[in-house]
Formats: C-alpha cells, sequence, structure tokens
C-alpha cells in the first residue's frame, strides 16, 4: 500500500488578498510574473502584473481600465513580444503590450455583449499557422481573430436565422498540427459542445452534456486531436478521446462526478498532458490523471471504427477556500508551479509536489 506521502500534494506557496474581483489570472511566458485581471468595485477594470520574490508577490503594475475585463490569453503573441489578448465586458478584443499598457496594440469591438472566454494558438512557439485569438460571447457568437487583420474576424460561428442564441460560456483551440488544420471548440450554457473545422469552415461535432459548460480544454494544442476535457455546472466532467470519431456515436467519453457545486475551470499540466486540475465552486482543487485504455479504437457490429475511452484516477485534492475557484493556471517553464484566483479576491501561488511519480 503507499503512503499519502507518495501522491503529489498541493501547497499554498504564497496568498495575497486583493481588492477587486479578479476573474483570471495567466502566466507571462519565460518569467516568473504573471498577469490578473477583473473589475474594482467601482465597475471599472483592472489589469495587474506580479512577480514572485522570495517567496512574496511584488506588484510590478497596475492599470486601470474603463470597462472589467473577462478574460486573457498570451496564446496568439511571440515569446519575444508577450503581447496579452484580453475580452472585456463590453464585448471589446483588446491586445496589450504590458510595458506600455496605457493604450492596446490592437482594439475591436468583437461582440454585443460580454465576452466570456478567450484562446490563443499560433503564438509562443506553439501550434503551426498564423496567430489567431478566438473569443466566445454571451450574444451567442464564437468569432475567430488574426491580430495582424483589423476590424473583421476571419471567421464568425453564429446561430442560424431562426435559432436560439446561446450564451457561449468557454472557448479552446486544437489540432494545430500543421499550418492547415485548426479546429475550435465551444461550450454553452445549455450543455452544448459544438466542434467547428476552420480548414474546412464546418461544423464537424456536436454534443449536448445536460449541464451549462464552464470550461473546455484539449488536452495539446499543437498536436493531432487527441483528447478533450469539458466541465460543467453540476460539479461533473467528461473526457473525449478525440482520436476516433464515429459517424453516428462521435467520440467516446467517460465522465465523472467530483463536487456538488460547479467546475469552473479544466487546465491540463503543459508538461504532462495526461494530468490536469480542475476547479470547483467550493473552492476546491482536484487533480486527475487519465488512464488510456488497452485499445483506444474498436471494430463496431458494421466493422466501422469506433473510440475506446480510458478512465480518470483523482491522485489529490484540496480545499483553499470557501468561495469558487474561477481560474487557474500552470507555469509553463516550471513544472508543478501555477497561480489561482478565487472570489475570495485572493490570489494563490501554489506548488504542486511529485508530478514526475504519477
Amino acid at each position: 500500500m503507499s503512503s499519502p506521502l507518495e501522491k503529489p500534494q498541493i501547497i499554498a506557496h504564497i496568498q495575497k488578498g486583493l481588492n477587486y474581483t479578479i476573474f483570471d489570472c495567466k502566466w507571462i511566458p519565460c518569467s516568473a510574473k504573471f498577469v490578473c485581471l477583473g473589475n474594482y468595485a467601482r465597475g471599472t477594470g483592472v489589469l495587474q502584473v506580479y512577480e514572485i520574490e522570495h517567496g512574496d508577490l511584488r506588484l510590478l503594475r497596475e492599470i486601470e481600465k474603463a470597462t472589467p475585463i473577462k478574460c486573457g490569453t498570451f496564446g496568439a503573441t511571440s515569446l519575444q513580444q508577450r503581447y496579452l489578448a484580453t475580452g472585456d465586458f463590453a464585448g471589446n478584443l483588446n491586445i496589450w503590450n504590458l510595458e506600455a499598457p496605457e493604450i492596446p496594440v490592437y482594439s475591436v469591438k468583437g461582440h454585443k455583449e460580454i465576452i466570456n472566454s478567450i484562446d490563443g494558438v499560433g503564438g509562443l512557439e506553439i501550434g503551426e499557422g498564423a496567430p489567431e485569438i478566438v473569443t466566445g460571447s454571451r450574444d451567442g457568437t464564437v468569432k475567430v481573430w488574426d491580430p495582424r487583420q483589423k476590424d473583421i474576424p476571419v471567421a464568425n460561428m453564429e446561430p442560424v436565422e431562426g435559432e436560439t442564441k446561446r450564451d457561449c460560456w468557454t472557448v479552446a483551440f486544437g489540432h494545430a498540427c500543421n499550418q492547415q488544420e485548426r479546429v475550435v471548440c465551444a461550450g454553452y450554457d445549455n450543455g452544448d459542445i459544438k466542434l467547428f473545422d476552420l480548414r474546412n469552415m464546418s461544423l464537424r461535432w456536436e454534443t449536448n452534456i445536460k449541464n451549462g459548460v464552464c470550461s473546455l480544454e484539449f488536452d495539446r494544442k499543437d498536436i493531432i486531436m487527441n483528447k478533450l476535457v469539458a466541465t460543467s455546472l453540476e460539479g461533473k466532467f467528461h473526457v473525449f478521446d478525440m482520436r476516433t470519431q464515429h459517424p453516428t456515436k462521435g467520440f467516446a467519453s467517460v465522465s465523472e462526478k467530483a463536487y456538488k457545486s460547479t467546475m469552473w475551470q479544466v487546465r491540463h499540466l503543459p508538461q504532462n498532458r495526461d494530468i490536469f486540475m480542475t476547479t470547483g465552486g467550493a473552492g476546491s482543487l482536484h487533480l486527475w490523471k487519465y488512464e488510456y485504455p488497452a485499445q483506444r479504437s474498436r471494430k463496431d457490429s458494421e466493422d466501422v471504427e469506433m473510440g475506446v475511452a480510458g478512465s480518470v484516477s483523482l491522485l489529490q485534492n484540496v480545499t483553499l477556500s470557501t468561495q469558487p475557484i474561477s481560474s487557474l493556471d500552470w507555469s509553463p517553464d516550471k513544472k508543478g508551479l501555477c497561480v489561482c484566483t478565487a472570489f475570495d479576491q485572493t490570489v494563490r501561488v501554489l506548488i504542486v509536489t511529485k508530478l514526475n511519480k504519477v
């Protein structure tokens, strides 16, 4: 029997209370710095840059903006520039140079309502092809932007005439394995998950998980689609095996219920795509490992290939707060280092140990 100490431990390394509601946090690539995004009680937006220094957090920069900032990504920037793309409550997509953040280097009124979610690809030397940003909004649309093209999205996925528009809560890029291929996955408040093929500009697959989809993430953006994790309102998550698509059954999946409350986010460990963390509405974190089945596909009764789902096991869990943990980001550079924010207005830097032993 293995001792509890052999399992990964989740250690709160630094905690800092802030004076605003934090919606998102992101590590600045190749640094010991991260950004926090949110809104002040007076209704304005805030962007802060912190650096870890001798076991404490030092505030390097604080910028107040007219509109609350909901989400951000570095996914479409180069390692040299490290520009941050953000979505705000007014539907604006802005790209900021954090060295001179007074005015954005790119700005577009992307949506009619709040941008709930943003993702980037083609930057940071991750994923082939052009740098692109995807935004998902309460207005029901999902738009893909090329920062080199002003004002007009390169793709716009919106409900067809007469179809009810659903609140899009989460978007994620994947399958950026060569210059041509790329997909966007979007999750909606009614449980819909839609997979858009950007090469053919078509809807490749859709399903419904019967509960609002809070977060979606591919285990890697820059490989042939491998796995997709979706988290939902009722504390359940689904792992889809994206390698084999059956013409009628779609992708095989396994689901797990971890909480009684909302599962806000899922984030895969950058250094090991089979380990991921989920953040919960009751202030808890759960660390999971996905195990592949002996065979990832088999033939159905009509001799058509269909996927076989694996299993998930819980490696560790910890309760950090009484409030929901709204965002989490793994450090791309240091394995096991992550930052998370909660609605108790606290940012926490965590260290997860023994990840090389799982």
